[in-house]
């Protein structure tokens, strides 16, 4: 609505300035002042200046509300949708799409939209005034007019199909970069860093190759829309000098047309430059709107059930598209169980974990918690009833005592200090430059420091009634996991609790032992892995 105000009164300011100037020039030919022509002169300019300023002010506040809301949604249907589904995508491609792809609607938002309103209004406006003016001009107009979108239709269909692939190119470049960057280490180990690097420059170089393609399309549009705005202007010309030779058309209205003329045809050709500039956002935005529709719809149609209330699979099948990570998995947790999973890698122990938790959805089965379906709960109110321990915790750019509190975000410094000492991690904290203040992006740890932070995490939820531990003691040394099984054991007391392991301390806190090999088998007594 405000643009469509706003394009009503640019084209009232162009018929009025063009007017107004055609009546001053023709009463200075004939060697007078007209002091009213002026005076609207001098305020539809000042007034067209404030228009173009304010439609810029409200077209980019408008715009960064738009980017910052589909940023949101876009991190929101990333977190509904899981771990489960980040681990298929290239994390390189997700944070260029909620960078550069957003940004790119710049482009569509602060320029393609409100000339597509202009382009409506001014040149309606404008063969409405030649209308009642001079009738042969409207029409020469009116007949020329549709040549600038016709042709301006023809070259963009070719500039989308360039843009769609100008932005797969950049997607696939920030995608390659970014995992080349994350896995530097290993690819120096190996000495593999410099063919990846090559094939940093051969995408690099593609993307160039795609982005003059584009731009070589852009510069034809241009060409092209130019070339018929002028010759069309032309037609009106010739025509309107003839009949003032002739003494048909005053000197007054004579250059009011000539004024207007061009006016009518600038919106049209603006609205094809600006479409140009836009594609890059739109192709950016359809695999944003991919991610958004195809994202879980939350559903809260159940009440949450007690604490001590039974995990019970129901017949669980998982797949991942033609791979079956689970099939027919039926298991019952009472309340207090500690079950331990093992079983070769890639069984689907962490899958099953993962449905807990409620990253993965079975493909066939039911996942109960106290008899309710997993998917009719508030999984945010389910979440944080678990404590979760994963094999490689992450540790964010921030102090020990900020990382701590992920368990619980306000825990006051006395609880992440207990916290800490349950998890045996007192001692090395208070050893580090600043103790709990300690900046972790500056300051690293070792993988035992960092697994028993992660415990402390653990810890911080006192009211967590489910354990999920995926297993924590791998990659550590023999004291670090005596550590971190100690206490383990002890805040496993009392609680249900799902234990991923391979390693004798770790299932020795086990009740029960269930094999994960695609189907779940259950053991009398807890045994060691291969």
């Amino acid at each position: 609505m405000v643009l469509a105000g706003s394009a009503l009164l640019a084209a009232v300011l162009v018929v009025a300035q063009a007017v107004s100037l055609a009546t001053l020039l023709a009463a200075a030919v004939d060697g007078r002042l007209d002091r009213g022509a002026l005076l609207v002169g001098v305020v539809t300019v000042l007034l067209r200046g404030l228009h173009s300023g304010a439609l810029a002010a409200l077209s980019g506040r408008a715009a960064a509300g738009v980017k910052a809301h589909l940023r949101e949604q876009l991190l929101d249907a990333a977190a509904r949708r899981g771990p489960a589904w980040l681990t298929g995508k290239r994390a390189g491609e997700l944070a260029t799409l909620a960078g550069r792809g957003v940004d790119g609607l710049d482009g569509y938002l602060t320029g393609y939209l409100p000339q597509v309103f202009l382009a409506a209004f001014v040149p309606l406006a404008t063969l409405g005034w030649l209308a009642l003016t001079d009738f042969a001009s409207a029409v020469v107009v009116a007949l020329t007019l549709p040549l600038i979108p016709v042709f301006g239709i023809l070259v963009g269909k070719s500039t989308g199909a360039a843009t769609q692939r100008q932005w797969q190119q950049l997607s696939r470049l920030g995608g390659h970069f970014l995992d080349t960057v994350r896995g530097l280490a290993t690819l120096r180990t190996f000495g593999r860093e410099a063919a990846y690097v090559r094939r940093v420059r051969e995408n690099a170089e593609g993307y160039r190759r795609a982005t003059m393609r584009t731009l070589r399309l852009a510069f034809l549009s241009a060409l092209v829309l130019e070339l018929v705005a002028t010759v069309s202007v032309a037609l009106v010309a010739v025509p309107v000098g003839l009949r003032l030779l002739d003494g048909r058309l005053t000197l007054g209205a004579a250059l009011a047309v000539l004024l207007l003329a061009p006016e009518a045809y600038l919106p049209l050709r603006a609205l094809g430059t600006k479409f140009h500039a836009s594609q890059e956002g739109l192709a950016a935005s359809a695999e944003i709107h991919l991610v958004l529709d195809d994202a879980p719809k939350t559903t809260t149609e159940a009440r949450l059930p007690p604490a001590d209330a039974a995990l019970v699979l129901e017949r669980v099948e998982v797949r991942y598209g033609d791979v079956v990570a689970l099939r027919d998995a039926s298991l019952t947790v009472e309340p207090g169980d500690r079950v331990a999973l093992v079983g070769p890698s890639g069984g689907g122990k962490s899958t099953l974990l993962s449905l807990v938790l409620g990253f993965t959805t079975p493909s066939a089965g039911r996942l109960l918690v106290g008899g309710v379906d997993l998917a009719h709960l508030d999984l945010a109110a389910w979440r944080a009833r678990l404590a979760w321990l994963p094999q490689r915790p992450h540790l964010f750019a921030g102090t020990v005592a900020d990382n701590v509190r992920l368990g619980r975000a306000d825990a006051s410094l006395d609880e992440v200090v207990a916290a800490a000492r349950a998890a045996e991690a007192d001692g090395f904290v208070r050893a580090l430059p600043d103790g709990y203040d300690t900046d972790l992006h500056v300051h690293g740890l070792s993988s035992g420091q960092r697994q028993r932070l992660a415990m402390a995490r653990a810890w911080l939820r006192a009211d967590a009634s489910v354990l999920l531990f995926d297993e924590p003691t791998a990659r550590l040394d023999a004291a670090s996991e005596a550590a971190v099984v100690a206490s383990a054991a002890r805040l496993a007391t009392g609680r249900t609790a799902l234990l991923v392991a391979h390693r004798p301390a770790l299932l020795s806190i086990a009740t029960r032992t269930v094999t994960v090999d695609g189907r779940l088998t259950e053991a009398r007594r807890p045994v060691v892995a291969a």
